[in-house]
């Protein structure tokens, strides 16, 4: 995943503190293994280049969903179950960041594409969990546990949505 803010970062800690308050407290989810991959996800997100970083072999980022698991290249070394892994993750981690974040993007043009998003990161976080062990990283029964609460999960990260749009910010002075 392409970071651009460090571990560290006031983003960070902020993302950790929302989500951690609204899965434990209003979705009544209290894995932290959960709600740190979730916080972590928005951070590496924070970025255009993160959140469409699957590019062809000719470079060209993929934008579309669609072409992800056919077209998306990885390098000569990553290749077969290691691939279909990796991309299956990226696609769960990208329908669950618009499904959750900015659902409203998925309504356009009269095409209402919210619930084609729900089944397809469900379905992703599935595949990338059964290809997954204990030793993994993410391991594969967190990846399950996303695939089974995926639309709690979106639900959660518009209402971690909701807590950023209401913070007030400081005034540096």
């Amino acid at each position: 995943m392409i970071s651009n803010i460090g571990p560290d970062h006031p983003l960070r800690k902020l993302f950790s503190g929302l989500v951690e308050q609204v899965f434990m407290t209003e979705i009544g989810i209290c894995d932290t293994r959960l709600t740190d991959y979730l916080s972590n996800m928005l951070g590496d997100f924070i970025h255009i280049d993160a959140i469409f970083q699957l590019r062809t072999v000719t470079g060209d980022q993929i934008r579309e969903i669609s072409r992800a698991e056919a077209e998306a290249f990885l390098g000569p070394e990553i290749s077969g179950t290691h691939r279909t892994r990796m991309i299956n993750r990226y696609i769960g981690d990208f329908t669950l960041f618009w499904t959750g974040v900015y659902p409203e993007c998925l309504r356009t043009r009269g095409v209402d594409r919210l619930r084609e998003y729900i089944v397809l990161g469900r379905r992703s976080y599935g595949i990338a969990g059964e290809l997954s062990d204990d030793r993994s990283a993410p391991p594969g029964n967190l990846l399950l546990m996303l695939s089974e609460e995926f639309e709690s999960c979106a639900h959660g990260l518009h209402l971690v949505r909701e807590g950023w749009r209401q913070i007030e910010p400081r005034d540096p002075n």
